[in-house]
């Protein structure tokens, strides 16, 4: 048989190739994305959005955060392949080509950012190229390799979703979507630190310079308690705001207790099972408190 016909016989159907490319959109990681997202857009008017421009804004958001998380697999293919969290991933497995990957990328995040433009406002589709290129470039490709304070810096396009949210509705920037903004900010480095450290010598087979691999796990988890602290400060900010009241104060004081709880013993007596155990209670923390303020507009 020809090459190019055996070739062409190995190659995946069209289907598993594009759901290969469903899942490199890390539908997981992006559904919390959308959802601290759609919290901006409901804290940033009275009452409930108008339909119509939420499901377009929270549709091109969507698309334009999965062709960010696609171009992501793509340039940490090679990485990815050495991981034993990420070697199960489309493009290692061969499932999808690079070059396919990219079409479908471009195709993904121009349809969103179109979505944006025409159906939202040119403030919202602008501020999301912002935050697709500082995760796609800034981050994934400037920043994880070269330093270990790459999540730091990195985090400020993870931490932009509620501010997208609020220009969607508002066409406008305000106080209240830059308090939003600031808890994922300080969310972001003790969230990926925990997992960095039960996955350290991954990272570090992998080339990596994650805060553990290069400065040790003890003051990684220094680190992490004393960003939990500011993050536990900061998130009283919406109640000073005015964006919320008694209910979201209350719920968020039993979140903070409980997370700071969790940087506490990791701090005090490590160890991987308790760093898994703080990554997870986190995601819990966030999507929690995101919820918290949801409930407290409601009620």
């Amino acid at each position: 048989m020809p090459t190019s016909l055996r070739s062409s016989a190995l190659r995946p159907p069209l289907t598993l190739r594009l759901a290969a490319f469903a899942t490199q959109c890390k539908p997981r990681v992006n559904s919390l994305i959308v959802f601290t997202a759609m919290i901006g857009m409901f804290l940033a008017v009275p009452g409930w959005p108008p339909g119509g421009l939420m499901f377009a804004a929270t549709l091109g958001i969507a698309l334009v955060a999965g062709a960010a998380a696609a171009i992501n697999c793509l340039v940490e293919r090679t990485i990815d392949s050495r991981m034993a969290r990420t070697r199960g991933r489309a493009l290692p497995l061969g499932l999808i080509s690079p070059a396919e990957t990219l079409g479908l990328a471009c195709l993904t995040g121009g349809a969103g950012l179109w979505l944006l433009n025409v159906a939202v406002n040119p403030l919202t589709m602008w501020l999301t190229l912002a935050t697709f290129l500082g995760y796609a470039i800034v981050y994934t490709v400037i920043l994880k390799p070269a330093t270990p304070m790459n999540i730091v810096i990195g985090g400020a396009s993870g931490a932009m979703p509620p501010v997208l949210g609020w220009a969607a509705m508002t066409d406008s920037i305000g106080m209240p979507a830059l308090a939003l903004f600031l808890i994922i900010f300080l969310w972001t480095p003790p969230h990926f630190w925990a997992l960095a450290c039960y996955r350290r010598e991954e990272y570090a087979r992998a080339g990596l310079p994650m805060l553990p691999v290069s400065h040790g796990v003890p003051l990684t988890c220094l680190h992490i308690l004393l960003y939990t602290v500011l993050l536990a400060a900061v998130s009283y900010l919406p109640c000073t705001l005015g964006l919320s009241g008694g209910v979201y104060a209350a719920l968020v004081t039993v979140l903070n207790l409980g997370y700071l709880w969790e940087a506490w013993s990791l701090w005090r007596n490590y160890s991987d099972a308790k760093a898994r155990h703080a990554f997870r209670y986190s995601l819990i923390y966030l999507t929690g408190l995101f919820a918290a303020l949801f409930l407290d507009r409601l009620l």
